[in-house]
């Protein structure tokens, strides 16, 4: 992109091509969203002048907070046992095993209660069947998060101190139902 760009806004030489990459980061490595704001910011009617890449920087922030927003809007959206199961995959990552004895005490402690292999399946295929889907399974039978961007916002939380995301009034009733 950095080539692209000097070959045709000679006026823009050097571009910044760590800047660049850390915006691409920003957009959660999408190169649909990165595409769609270098677009925005390169044009003529962006009335950016000077440098294109701070602007670019700001279009990625403001991008990773809409997707932060949406992420945990959807992750309060989900009922416990589903929010339970999601908080595994992402803390677990590759390893996640959804029926595996740690995995079901770890349900089990976040939910108060016990839960079985039928319900942790339930919630990971209602975690598959939304739209957008939260989770993938690929033909082996494993999951995955669908959005990798999923995983950067739950580590920031995490190491924050502001995991899990609760509700602004309060906390959610602990059946399913």
């Amino acid at each position: 992109m950095a080539g692209l760009v000097e070959a045709q806004r000679p006026d823009l030489v050097p571009v910044d091509r760590a800047a660049l990459q850390a915006a691409f980061a920003a957009f959660g490595h999408r190169p649909q969203f990165f595409m769609a704001a270098m677009g925005a910011v390169l044009s003529p009617l962006s009335g950016h002048s000077g440098r294109f890449e701070p602007a670019l920087q700001q279009a990625a922030e403001a991008r990773q907070a809409q997707d932060e927003a949406q992420m945990e809007s959807d992750y309060l959206g989900l009922k416990p046992t589903e929010q339970a199961v999601l908080w595994r995959m992402l803390d677990q990552g590759p390893r996640f095993r959804p029926y595996d004895a740690e995995a079901l005490r770890f349900y089990r402690e976040k939910l108060g209660r016990p839960v079985s292999v039928q319900q942790a399946q339930k919630a990971l295929e209602s975690l598959r069947e939304r739209t957008p889907a939260l989770v993938w399974k690929s033909a082996r039978g494993e999951y995955a998060v669908e959005d990798a961007a999923m995983h950067r916002w739950f580590q920031v939380r995490r190491d924050a101190g502001t995991w899990p995301p609760a509700p602004p009034n309060g906390t959610l009733p602990l059946d399913d139902e």
